[in-house]
C-alpha cells in the first residue's frame, strides 16, 4: 500500500511539472506537433499588400557592439569608471563562431583593437554602416510601403531607405551604403553595396572595406520578433562569405518612441579639439 502511495504521488508530480512546461507554449499559439499548431505564416501579421509587416519599433539584445565573436566580461577602457565602464560578457553571433579574416587582415583587425579608443567611428559619431546599425545598443524604427522601407536608427540620428522597385546603383559610396530591396517569400532580402569602408562591426576592431558586400534577411518570427541575418562578403578582408544571425525585439512600452541621440557635440573636443587656436 506504502509503495502504491509513493507511485502515486511520484506520477501525480510529473504530471505536475509536465503540464507546468506544455501547457503556457499551448496558451502561446504553440501546440505540440499534430495537435492544430498554427503553421509560422498564419501568425505573421501583414499588411494591405500581403507581405509581412515589419512596421514597429526594434531592438537588439546581444552584446554584438562591443564584439561580433565570443568574449569574456573585462574591464572598460577607462579603470576609473570601476564596474559601470566594464565590458559585459557577450556569445558571439557569428556562424561557427570567428570571421575568416586572411592572415594580413586578422593583423590589421588586432591593432585596431589596440587603437580603438581614437579609431572606432562610434567613438567619433559617425554613422555606424551595415549591418552594425541593426545590433548597437539603440532602438530603430522600420516604416514600411510598397515602393520603399525606412530604417530610422536613433543612434546619430542615421538613417536609410531600402529601394523596394527596380534595383538602382549607388551614386556614391556612403557610410550606410545604397540598399535594393526585395521579398523572398515572407522574407525581406535587402542587398547593400555602396559603403565607403570606413565602417566597423563592433568595438573590438572588426572592420570593412569599400569592397565590403552585405546581403541582409529579416524574417518577421511572429508580431514581436524578427530573425535577422546578413551574410558579408569582402575578398580584400575574408577567405569566404560569413554569417551573423541574431533575433531583433519589438518595442511594446506604451507612448515608446526614438529619441534624439546626435553625439557629435560628444565628440567635438576628439574630432576637432585639435584646430583650436593656441595663445
Amino acid at each position: 500500500m506504502r509503495n502504491w502511495f509513493r507511485t502515486s504521488m511520484m506520477a501525480a508530480g510529473v504530471a505536475a511539472v509536465v503540464s507546468l512546461v506544455v501547457l503556457p507554449t499551448v496558451l502561446r499559439g504553440q501546440a505540440p506537433a499534430g495537435r492544430g499548431a498554427a503553421p509560422a505564416a498564419a501568425r505573421v501579421p501583414r499588411t494591405a499588400d500581403g507581405k509581412p509587416n515589419l512596421n514597429g519599433i526594434w531592438q537588439a539584445m546581444v552584446g554584438a557592439n562591443w564584439n561580433l565573436e565570443d568574449h569574456g566580461a573585462s574591464a572598460g577602457p577607462f579603470f576609473q569608471e570601476g564596474a559601470v565602464g566594464a565590458i559585459p560578457a557577450g556569445q558571439s553571433i557569428v556562424d561557427g563562431g570567428d570571421i575568416p579574416y586572411t592572415p594580413a587582415a586578422l593583423a590589421k583587425r588586432n591593432e585596431n583593437a589596440r587603437n580603438r579608443l581614437t579609431l572606432d567611428p562610434e567613438v567619433k559619431c559617425y554613422m555606424p554602416g551595415i549591418p552594425r546599425a541593426n545590433y548597437m545598443p539603440y532602438p530603430f524604427q522600420i516604416v514600411q510601403s510598397p515602393q520603399n522601407i525606412l530604417f530610422a536608427y536613433e543612434y546619430a540620428s542615421s538613417n536609410r531607405v531600402v529601394n523596394m522597385g527596380k534595383p538602382t546603383e549607388a551614386p556614391v559610396d556612403s557610410w550606410m551604403g545604397w540598399s535594393n530591396g526585395k521579398w523572398v517569400g515572407d522574407t525581406l532580402e535587402v542587398d547593400v553595396t555602396g559603403l565607403n569602408g570606413n565602417a566597423w562591426l563592433d568595438r573590438a576592431g572588426n572592420y570593412t572595406t569599400d569592397s565590403t558586400h552585405v546581403v541582409e534577411r529579416f524574417t518577421l518570427m511572429d508580431a514581436d520578433h524578427i530573425n535577422y541575418e546578413a551574410t558579408i562578403t569582402d575578398p580584400k578582408l575574408f577567405t569566404r562569405p560569413w554569417k551573423i544571425n541574431l533575433v531583433l525585439y519589438k518595442h511594446l512600452e506604451k507612448n515608446f518612441q526614438l529619441l534624439e541621440f546626435k553625439c557629435v557635440e560628444f565628440a567635438e573636443e576628439m574630432l576637432y579639439g585639435h584646430l583650436r587656436k593656441k595663445y
